[in-house]
């Protein structure tokens, strides 16, 4: 059992992060931001083509991660890949010893740096977590034995409180539950009260973790990109004044970030740390939340 797995079923408070692979084969500061985290986080998400931009494979790069010491959180998503090459990859990671995993769709090609490409889509999030259960279970897609042994992930899926239609955030995070996610790592949070809401009114009646998305702000100006860009995400008008007026922005951000580490804690049972090349901030956002070390 893994390190993160063990803490979820043991119900410590969870602390996970972000990692991007490399764009090219030199992985080298991918493993310098996550072993700055060894300690302060029980496994580090790799990600897989966030934002449909092209990195290094977001299996090549757990493996890395993994023989550098550093727990990973495998994410894999659905655009790039037919049914056929999503079980081929959840097969290599659970020899490769990779049994975390983030079952996601993916953004779509039109946001990315390859707009030519042609997206997949032969599944989505909820249907990557019932053929990874599947898997788990000795079968494959089509209900074949898998003849040289069953799989054992441990695969959690996305969540967005913050989705406008109420029936919609509901009913998705149902169908995850239904579909054998174990945990859940939500979208940058920028409405507490919202989370609040969710947890109360529907994460509370299924008993599992919910890590809410912490994002490390470095200016006015990047906040104003995230709200032009990332839907979904609002962040608060008074909290751009501050970074704006702030002597130190980047310092303001990892303020802000901690004060809403602390707000989390008060109503779920982790956070999931993003701090797009500066990793590195992390542990400091995490020292002024008071959130200890993990053993």
């Amino acid at each position: 059992m893994t390190r993160f797995r063990r803490a979820v079923h043991n119900k410590e408070f969870l602390v996970t992060a972000e990692v991007m692979p490399p764009k090219g084969g030199d992985p080298s500061h991918m493993i310098k931001m996550a072993q700055l985290l060894k300690g302060r986080v029980h496994a580090v998400n790799v990600t897989d083509g966030s934002r449909a931009v092209l990195r290094m494979s977001s299996l090549a790069a757990s493996v890395i991660l993994q023989q550098n010491g550093v727990e990973p959180i495998y994410q894999i998503a659905c655009r790039d890949r037919n049914v056929i090459g999503l079980q081929a990859d959840l097969m290599g990671a659970h020899a490769l010893g990779l049994t975390n995993i983030l079952a996601l769709t993916g953004d779509p090609v039109s946001a990315g740096d390859h707009k030519q490409a042609r997206g997949v889509f032969d599944l989505e999030s909820v249907r990557l977590l019932k053929l990874i259960d599947k898997l788990n279970q000795g079968q494959d897609f089509n209900n074949k034995p898998l003849v040289d042994g069953h799989l054992d992930l441990f695969a959690g899926g996305a969540v967005d409180p913050q989705i406008k239609s109420w029936s919609s955030v509901k009913r998705r995070f149902e169908y995850k539950i239904e579909a054998g996610a174990q945990f859940f790592q939500s979208q940058l949070v920028s409405d507490f009260e919202r989370l609040d809401k969710f947890m109360h009114n529907v994460a509370s009646q299924y008993n599992k973790p919910i890590l809410a998305g912490i994002f490390l702000l470095k200016s006015a100006k990047n906040a104003e990109f995230i709200n032009r860009c990332v839907p979904g995400v609002h962040i608060e008008q008074d909290t751009i004044d501050r970074l704006a007026k702030a002597q130190d922005p980047l310092a303001e951000g990892v303020k802000i970030a901690a004060e809403q580490v602390k707000l989390a804690r008060e109503l779920c049972q982790g956070v999931h740390m993003m701090a797009v090349k500066r990793e590195d901030l992390i542990p400091q956002i995490l020292d002024l939340a008071g959130v200890a070390p993990v053993d």
